[in-house]
C-alpha cells in the first residue's frame, strides 16, 4: 500500500475526505518526525512505538573493490510492533 491508497482507504474508513485524510496522516508524519529528531519515544498503545537508535560506526568492504572502509555512526528510526497489531497479523 502506498501513501495514495493509504489516504484512500483513510478517508474512506473514517467518512472524511480525501483532502481532510491526507492533511491529517501528513500531520502525523510531520509530528512524529519531530519528535523523534528530538529524540522523544511515539507510542501508540495497541499499534506499536518509533524510536531512534544510535548504530556504532563499524567496518565494512566495499563489494566492488573488496577494499576495507569505515562506515561512520548513524541514528536509526526503529518501529517495535504492538501486540494488537502482532495479533491482527498472524
Amino acid at each position: 500500500m502506498n501513501k495514495a491508497e493509504l489516504i484512500d482507504s483513510m478517508a474512506g474508513s473514517a467518512g472524511i475526505s480525501k483532502a481532510d485524510a491526507k492533511k491529517a496522516l501528513d500531520a502525523f508524519i510531520d509530528t512524529t518526525a519531530d519528535a523523534l529528531k528530538k529524540g522523544d519515544r511515539v507510542a501508540l498503545v495497541g499499534f506499536g512505538s518509533f524510536s531512534v537508535s544510535e548504530r556504532a560506526a563499524r567496518k565494512g568492504r566495499n563489494p566492488q573493490t573488496g577494499k576495507e572502509i569505515t562506515i561512520q555512526a548513524k541514528k536509526v528510526v526503529k518501529f517495535k510492533a504492538g501486540a494488537d497489531l502482532s495479533v491482527k497479523v498472524k
